[in-house]
């Protein structure tokens, strides 16, 4: 699932190792239109949840809002929603972006990334000032484009300037810095230019969401917050075990089951 957190206030009271989350909203139940969908939640608490070729939109309170749908593309395998004005669409079958507005139509033109020259693109995700990363696998590279599809940036062959074997499964950005997940390695972190900054020791993991530099993840029917300047990761379990995951955002919990999105 990739449900982002974008620079939100969390509060929370530390006691021993777990934390403690204050919710003020009454809970409502989303139904999928199928099950495993995705969901993504953008900035202004808006809900997306995604399907085969569907994107269907509610309101922080559950109302449906928007649908999207299209079988031109193939695929959906990944939804960005970090500019809710400018939401990227992944269809990585056949390597091709689109870009929504805030009422689900298409903004521009497909844009093919192997048009681009790029035949091996594992990953994307949006960019500051409308641009858009992508990971390159055949070079081990990540570049950046802006809206007029130009190179803004390219990292040079990772593999060899780290002298690590990255095999990236997730990526995001979060205040100017992009967040590369490499499970074998952690998360490797690269300023807005594309120059290696960090590496953030948490292995193994599938997906993750940043929220004022911490990186939140959900594994073993658990939330851990892992936070950047103590280096301590403090946690919340949860008992019901048909929960797939659990994110936390705008004071809430997002909590996704096969079947329906519960937020409380």
């Amino acid at each position: 699932f990739s449900l982002k957190f974008n620079s939100l206030i969390i509060i929370c009271f530390i006691i021993g190792s777990s934390f403690v989350f204050q919710t003020s909203n009454k809970p409502l139940r989303i139904t999928f239109p199928e099950k495993k969908s995705n969901i993504e939640v953008d900035g202004f608490g808006n809900i997306y949840v995604i399907t085969n070729n569907e994107i269907v939109k509610y309101s922080s309170i559950g109302m449906l809002q928007k649908k999207f749908s299209t079988k031109r593309y193939g695929k959906i395998d990944f939804v960005d929603a970090m500019n809710p004005l400018k939401i990227l669409v992944y269809y990585k079958d056949f390597q091709q972006i689109i870009f929504l507005d805030d009422q689900l139509t298409e903004t521009s033109s497909m844009i093919s990334i192997e048009t681009l020259g790029y035949e091996q693109t594992g990953l994307v995700c949006s960019s500051t000032n409308n641009s858009f990363w992508i990971y390159d696998k055949q070079n081990n590279e990540l570049l950046r484009f802006n809206s007029d599809l130009k190179t803004l940036v390219k990292s040079g062959n990772l593999k060899r300037l780290l002298d690590i074997d990255i095999k990236p499964n997730f990526m995001k950005e979060h205040n100017n810095y992009l967040y590369l997940n490499c499970p074998n390695e952690g998360i490797l972190v690269f300023d807005i230019y594309g120059t290696f900054y960090k590496t953030i020791p948490l292995k193994n993991l599938k997906e993750f969401n940043i929220v004022n530099g911490d990186v939140f993840y959900f594994e073993n029917n658990t939330l851990k917050q892992y936070q950047a300047q103590t280096f301590n990761t403090i946690q919340k379990t949860f008992a019901d075990t048909l929960i797939n995951s659990v994110y936390w955002q705008n004071n809430r919990f997002y909590k996704v089951y096969k079947d329906s999105l519960v937020v409380e």
